[in-house]
C-alpha cells in the first residue's frame, strides 16, 4: 500500500515567496516610471525641501499684522486712484448665490493643491520631457514669490470688511482662515503676488501646450481665468495680487528657459528646445 504525505507550506517559504512578489511589482513599477524609483524618490524630496524652505520663509512675514495692513491700505487706495476698485462689487454679485460661492470656495481650496498635485504626477509620469522645465519653472516662482512676501506682507480683501468684503471661506465652508490648523499651512499676509494665479498660469500654459485633446486645451487655456475670478470673489487676493502673481509666472518662465536650462538643457530645456538638442546630437 502506497502512502503519500501532504506537507503544509511552512511559515518562512510563505513569507519569501511573498517578499518575491512585493520585489517584482515594485521591480515592474519602476521599469514603467519613466525614469525609475531613484529619479522619482528624488523629485519627491526637492519638493519636500523647496516646500518646507518656502514655508519657513514665507512665514517671516507673519507677524507684521500692522505693516500689512498698512500694506493692503496701499492697494486700496492705488485701485480707487485708479478706477480699478471693483473686487466688492464683484463679490457681492455672488453672495446672493450660495451655489456660486459653494464652487468659488471648492475651487479655491484645491487648486492650489488637488489640481496643481495631480497635475504634477500627471506630467511627470505622462509628459516626462516637459515635467523638469514646468519643475525649474515652479521653483523659481516660488523664490520670486518669496521676495514678496517678505518685503511687502500684505493683508488680503477679506481682512477688510469696512470695505465691504466678505470673508467666504470662513462664512460657507468648513474651514476657518484663523483656526490653529490652518495657520500651520497658511501665512495669512501673503497677498502680494498671488501664488494661485502664478501657478494657475504656469499650469494652465503647459497644459495648453502638451495636451493632445482639443477639450483639454480649451480647459487648461480657461483655468488661469477661472482661478483668477475664484481670488476675487472670495476675497482672498485684489486684482493686482493675481496681475502681479501672472509677472512672477512670466518672469518664472523667462528664468527657467534662458538661465536654469542652459545648466541641462537636454532635460531642462522647455521639451521643444530639448527635442531640437536631442536629434542635433
Amino acid at each position: 500500500m502506497e502512502l503519500s504525505f501532504h506537507r503544509e507550506p511552512r511559515e518562512d517559504e510563505d513569507a519569501l515567496y511573498n517578499l518575491e512578489s512585493v520585489f517584482v511589482i515594485i521591480t515592474r513599477i519602476g521599469a514603467w516610471l519613466p525614469r525609475g524609483w531613484g529619479d522619482l524618490f528624488l523629485q519627491l524630496a526637492l519638493y519636500v525641501f523647496a516646500d518646507t524652505s518656502y514655508e519657513v520663509a514665507r512665514g517671516l512675514a507673519d507677524g507684521r499684522a500692522n505693516q500689512a495692513f498698512a500694506n493692503g491700505e496701499r492697494l486700496v487706495d492705488i485701485e480707487r486712484s485708479t478706477g480699478t476698485f471693483f473686487e466688492p462689487a464683484a463679490q457681492s454679485a455672488i453672495l446672493a448665490e450660495a451655489w456660486i460661492v459653494d464652487i468659488a470656495n471648492a475651487i479655491y481650496l484645491n487648486s492650489q493643491f488637488t489640481v496643481a498635485l495631480a497635475f504634477l504626477v500627471w506630467l511627470y509620469l505622462f509628459r516626462n520631457d516637459s515635467y523638469y522645465f514646468f519643475r525649474n519653472m515652479l521653483f523659481v516662482a516660488m523664490g520670486l514669490a518669496l521676495v514678496g512676501y517678505i518685503g511687502f506682507p500684505t493683508a488680503p480683501p477679506r481682512m477688510f470688511p469696512e470695505y465691504g468684503f466678505v470673508d467666504t471661506i470662513n462664512a460657507q465652508s468648513s474651514l476657518n482662515h484663523d483656526s490653529a490648523l490652518a495657520k500651520l499651512f497658511i501665512n495669512p499676509f501673503a497677498a502680494v503676488p498671488s501664488m494661485h494665479a502664478a501657478v494657475s498660469l504656469m499650469i494652465g500654459g503647459t497644459g495648453f501646450v502638451v495636451c493632445r485633446n482639443k477639450f483639454a486645451k480649451a480647459f487648461w487655456v480657461t483655468w488661469p481665468l477661472i482661478i483668477t475670478w475664484v481670488v476675487v470673489v472670495t476675497a482672498n487676493h485684489y486684482w493686482l495680487d493675481a496681475a502681479l502673481g501672472w509677472a512672477v509666472a512670466g518672469a518664472a518662465f523667462l528664468i527657467a528657459s534662458r538661465v536654469v536650462a542652459q545648466i541641462r538643457p537636454e532635460i531642462w530645456a522647455w521639451s521643444r528646445v530639448a527635442d531640437q538638442q536631442r536629434s542635433g546630437a
